[in-house]
């Protein structure tokens, strides 16, 4: 069925920036921007398959002042996800805590993604989507239909733990240890055992 189709069936959970406030690096430019804003769409259970559900996320063409605009991003504890990239181009930035040091990061990479590309969650990794193309974005994912989703850590630190922007990767300055950034390459298809999303 394609993507068009399978939104109708389903209203979409609507991220504005009043919702992501905390998260966005250009503080001058939110002090005029329309609280309102959509930032990105999320269409939750489209379709499902055994005990996997599968969503569509749309970010529109957008810029948050300097920055490209991004999901708000969170944390899954024991379990991954699958991201497919449907149209569009796409970073998907990864980051690993230290256990129990919320603010020191063990781990930092992303990985760009066009259309048909695969694109891996690791369990206890916090993600975020970011469309830097300037196109409209819709991503698909599976994930574990129970799958726990994490949010406050990441609004504590004001996002992740880089930042996007028109002047490229931008460190978060509100994390006490960040790693160097590196790039890993996409999945050409989905992997057969998707034991990992559970």
């Amino acid at each position: 069925m394609e993507v068009d189709q399978l939104i109708k069936k389903v209203e979409p959970d609507i991220r504005r920036l009043k919702d992501m406030n905390e998260v966005v690096y250009d503080e001058e430019w939110l002090k005029t921007a329309d609280p309102e804003l959509p930032i990105y769409y999320m269409y939750r259970g489209v379709d499902e398959k055994a005990d996997l559900r599968y969503d569509i996320t749309i970010l529109p063409a957008l810029m948050l002042g300097q920055e490209f605009t991004k999901t708000l991003g969170h944390y899954h504890k024991n379990v991954g996800e699958i991201y497919i990239v449907l149209k569009g181009e796409a970073f998907c930035l990864m980051q690993k805590r230290e256990k129990g040091e919320e603010g020191k990061i063990s781990d930092a990479y992303f990985i760009k993604g066009e259309k048909g590309d695969v694109i891996i969650i690791p369990p206890r990794y916090a993600h975020f989507t970011i469309n830097y193309s300037l196109k409209d974005l819709k991503m698909a994912n599976w994930s574990f239909k129970n799958c726990p989703f994490d949010y406050e850590p990441v609004r504590r630190k004001k996002g992740a733990c880089y930042y996007y922007t028109k002047s490229g990767w931008i460190k978060n300055k509100n994390y006490e240890v960040i790693p160097p950034l590196r790039e890993e390459k996409p999945l050409k298809s989905i992997p057969d055992n998707l034991d990992f999303l559970k």
